[in-house]
């Protein structure tokens, strides 16, 4: 049946957007090099890259009181990068998501491990947004990663109660307060079992705002240690 559905519907690279060479892979070799992965140093918060060694935390997490006890992404929010996302998004390229769980994996999965989670919370998206698009790109990602580390998923346990505007043009001060009161905790979870860890599961950590907004409301509700993990994050070295 696999042969059947590689010969009618043949994976696409995230990349490039053509059919993967070579056959059952997940990106094309040669479009690996446009990709840049986070490398150290790195911001001991958020995981975005700093300048030097001796630099523990970049300027945002510098400046800004951060709710969430740390976090990590795969790459930096390049030009290709960009594309690859939107094409996920908008495009409804679910199955580049497959080449980056695989990633995260490889790259988080002894990281993940050691903060010992409960499970992985996927940063919801808008009921209208979800309707236009189909689904949540942050829960598509989590449950391939609850695949690959036994993690289950929990999409009930935040809701997006608040349709925000868009994020791009928008200071950090800007971004965090257009995010004011824009998530809840499920209303029949307000009596329930509160999970004691969860990470946040998302595509893309710009300023931080998003993470931290899901955060605060977390830790409301008695979580007690709060990670995060992206595709991407912006602003690095």
């Amino acid at each position: 049946m696999s042969v059947v559905k590689d010969l009618l519907f043949p994976r696409r690279c995230p990349v490039c957007g053509d059919i993967v060479q070579p056959e059952r892979a997940l990106i094309c070799p040669s479009c690996i090099p446009k990709l840049s992965p986070v490398r150290q140093p790195a911001c001991r918060k958020c995981g975005k890259e700093v300048f030097a060694e001796h630099v523990e935390y970049c300027q945002d997490c510098s400046r800004h009181r951060r709710t969430f006890d740390s976090g990590a992404a795969l790459l930096n929010y390049n030009e290709t990068a960009r594309t690859s996302m939107a094409a996920i998004k908008y495009k409804n390229k679910r199955e580049y998501l497959d080449f980056y769980a695989e990633a995260m994996n490889h790259r988080f999965g002894k990281l993940a491990a050691s903060w010992c989670p409960d499970v992985l919370v996927p940063v919801p998206v808008h009921p209208s947004r979800r309707r236009s698009r189909g689904f949540n790109q942050a829960e598509e990602l989590a449950k391939r990663l609850s695949v690959h580390w036994e993690i289950p998923v929990d999409s009930a346990l935040l809701i997006r109660s608040k349709k925000t505007a868009p994020q791009r043009d928008l200071s950090a001060a800007e971004r965090l307060n257009n995010l004011q009161e824009a998530f809840v905790l499920q209303p029949s979870r307000q009596d329930g079992p509160i999970p004691g860890c969860v990470i946040l599961i998302d595509d893309i950590y710009t300023t931080g705002s998003t993470i931290e907004a899901c955060a605060r409301i977390l830790k409301q509700a008695g979580v007690q240690k709060i990670h995060f993990l992206t595709i991407c994050i912006g602003g690095g070295r």
